[in-house]
């Protein structure tokens, strides 16, 4: 039987940076074995990672994540003006986000949500095509008040749109229109309106963490002005540290492909090694003007698996360095997998690619990242 699950371990050393901050301008922490960490939040790496140039030429156009609807306005204009009327766009963006003039500057939606231009766009050729349709989405538009009658009208109004698609066996459309954009079926979505489709995502991304603990820095700088002879121009402070961090994500194959549409396992299997891809090479942009951490992954290692099973534990007691730490936490991971490996007996199909490391007995060895992904695309089998 197929494993269902892909467990994705990286270990990647950054020297000295800033990389995620928090609501105070401080590096983000946590605190893990009654230890303090540095900590890189799981929002921070996955917007890394869909907005990567990588991801844009491998899995294709990602989702557009916002609640300014004025700004969502102009953007599809521009996609789709030259061969949709605007006044069209207007309607069906008003029509999914619930909101009656998404022209003015202060239009805004109740949350961020990622939003599908094919969605819109097969939205606007409904609204084209159907007269009926026309008419309820701008009696839709046409309710002004908020009342629990008033949000009883739009339900109902929605709902008689739904039925009208369904009933010509239309709504296929709208949901076909969501299966190509593969940033929603890995991250997943919450439900935006009554017709657009929720989905569970099907990447589980932990926040990143140290794998020994930091005593963060301050870095006292100042910003010198070439036209002033004495003193500077600017005198300021910013946290930073250095270490060896420990990324997990789970990849759910059976959720991606139906997400996809009932894709084929081949296909989920080529986004999964894309995804390693992208867990093992990008890094935050944060200061990276000022730090330029840009480090790659020391240690990735894959395991096909029928559960997944994050393996920080292996940090919970933080590594001492040994010297340095990228070594032992080496170390650590490896004695960790197998303690949990054999303890579970997790049958887990396991492969790595390490940097001046062996595998131990278990783990079958690649020699470059190249040779990591290809084994995953043929389900970790050669």
């Amino acid at each position: 039987m197929d494993k269902n699950f892909i467990n994705f371990h990286i270990l990647i050393s950054h020297s000295p940076s800033c990389l995620n901050r928090d609501d105070m301008n401080m590096q983000k922490s946590a605190t893990f074995g009654g230890k303090r960490r540095v900590r890189i939040s799981s929002q921070s790496l996955k917007r890394t990672m869909r907005k990567s140039p990588y991801f844009d030429k491998m899995l294709g156009q990602n989702s557009t994540r916002t609640r300014e609807l004025n700004n969502l306005f102009s953007l599809l204009s521009k996609k789709m003006g030259e061969h949709i009327p605007k006044e069209l766009i207007e309607k069906a963006i008003s029509f999914l986000a619930d909101k009656r003039d998404v022209t003015i500057d202060e239009s805004r939606a109740d949350a961020v949500a990622p939003w599908c231009y094919q969605e819109v766009e097969w939205f606007c050729n409904q609204l084209q095509t159907n007269e009926n349709i026309m008419k309820l989405c701008e009696e839709f538009i046409s309710i002004t008040g908020n009342s629990d009658n008033d949000k009883k009208k739009k339900r109902s109004l929605i709902k008689s749109v739904y039925n009208i698609l369904e009933k010509n066996e239309q709504l296929q459309g709208l949901y076909l229109a969501l299966e190509n954009n593969i940033d929603i079926a890995l991250h997943g979505r919450m439900a935006a309106s009554g017709l657009m489709k929720p989905l569970d995502g099907a990447l589980a991304v932990a926040h990143v963490i140290t794998t020994h603990t930091v005593d963060a820095d301050i870095d006292w700088f100042t910003a010198v002005d070439d036209l002033q002879e004495l003193g500077s121009g600017h005198l300021d402070t910013q946290e930073f540290s250095s270490g060896v961090f420990y990324r997990y994500a789970s990849l759910n194959i059976s959720q991606l492909q139906e997400n996809l549409g009932n894709a084929p396992r081949k296909k989920a299997l080529e986004i999964a090694s894309h995804v390693l891809h992208l867990m093992a090479t990008v890094v935050p942009s944060a200061k990276q003007q000022s730090f330029a951490a840009h480090n790659l992954a020391d240690l990735a290692m894959v395991s096909f698996s029928d559960i997944p099973v994050s393996l920080a534990n292996a940090f919970e007691e933080p590594i001492k360095p040994g010297p340095g730490f990228i070594k032992p936490s080496v170390k650590a991971l490896h004695e960790y997998w197998q303690a949990v490996h054999h303890g579970y007996g997790l049958n887990e199909r396991c492969a790595e690619f390490a940097i001046g490391h062996e595998p131990p007995e278990g783990i079958t060895g690649k020699k470059t990242l190249e040779n990591l992904k290809t084994w995953v695309q043929a389900d970790g089998e050669v």
